[in-house]
């Protein structure tokens, strides 16, 4: 399988079936410090910055890589945090392009620390 970060996400507009636990669990370990979900219909992290404008500066370039890959994530963004949640809407769970996109998203950092593991993380983005 290609690198994820080298791949583009394809339309979905429903007809096909989601991807199995199994498959997900395959894709996930391509990914760092994402996590499926119990039901395994969507993959999430949360980001940690130093400030406001870090965090933001993020959230621009997620949406980015959204715009540039017609593929949209679910945000909640606080003052020095932003957690991101995929899923394939028109499927009812993840198809190929949320790991393609939570891959293009790990690359913005090059240097990553999962929020669960370090709650002053000093999080910088990539600049592209």
């Amino acid at each position: 399988m290609a690198n994820l970060t080298q791949k583009s996400c394809v339309p979905c507009e429903g007809g096909v079936q989601a991807l199995s636990r199994d498959e997900a669990t395959a894709l996930l370990e391509k990914l760092t410090g994402w996590e499926l979900s119990l039901d395994a219909s969507e993959i999430h992290q949360t980001f940690r910055f130093k400030d406001f404008h870090q965090t933001m500066d993020f959230v621009n370039a997620i949406a980015e890589v959204a715009h540039r890959e017609d593929h949209h994530p679910d945000l909640v963004v606080g003052y020095n945090r932003c957690e991101i949640h995929y899923r394939t809407h028109a499927i009812g769970g993840l198809s190929e392009n949320d790991f393609i996109c939570a891959a293009k998203i790990d690359a913005l950092i090059p240097t990553k620390v999962p929020a669960s593991n370090n709650t002053s993380a000093d999080t910088s983005i990539a600049q592209s």
